[in-house]
């Protein structure tokens, strides 16, 4: 009884010190997935650029930046993403970001349907954009900290996932 409980305790060890490297290289083929569903969906270089998330009290915001300032290309081409996407989620359109991350991400149900409650708006940064997401409804509030979470999340960016 001893020897079949060693066994199979030597089996589940065995079998769990592989699940890391298995779920690392997962993690890293659909990062990269990701990043080329990103490079069709937003028009720019996903490793060439920077995205960073941050909630604030009424809202949060979205920016891109390219990681070479003499990337005007990139730069370029984020200015105009940016544009085009507040005004896409001003209409409720969420297609891209569902596109990228191949779900709907968290939140996004609920900034559809109280679009008239949030407000979008477009600034340059000298290395790309900005987009900031303002709203005074508790509920559209909600929806889009969870939304901007995710992003951090399947981003990486290592931003702050609490409100500043």
């Amino acid at each position: 009884m001893k020897l079949i409980f060693l066994m199979a305790f030597s089996i589940v060890a065995s079998q769990s010190s592989q699940k890391p490297e298995a779920q690392e290289h997962s993690m890293h083929a659909a990062r990269a997935q990701m990043n080329e569903r990103g490079e069709r969906g937003m028009g720019f270089s996903q490793t060439a650029t920077t995205h960073h998330f941050f909630l604030k009290s009424n809202g949060g915001a979205i920016q891109v930046e390219a990681n070479d300032s003499a990337d005007t290309t990139n730069r370029d081409h984020i200015r105009m993403h940016l544009t085009h996407i507040a005004k896409a989620f001003q209409r409720g359109d969420f297609d891209i970001p569902m596109f990228v991350h191949d779900t709907v991400p968290p939140g996004v149900p609920e900034m559809k349907s109280r679009r008239k409650h949030i407000h979008y708006s477009v600034e340059q940064t000298p290395n790309g954009g900005r987009v900031t997401i303002s709203t005074t409804d508790n509920k559209a509030l909600a929806a889009i900290h969870r939304f901007l979470r995710f992003q951090i999340e399947e981003h990486q960016t290592g931003d702050a996932t609490e409100i500043r």
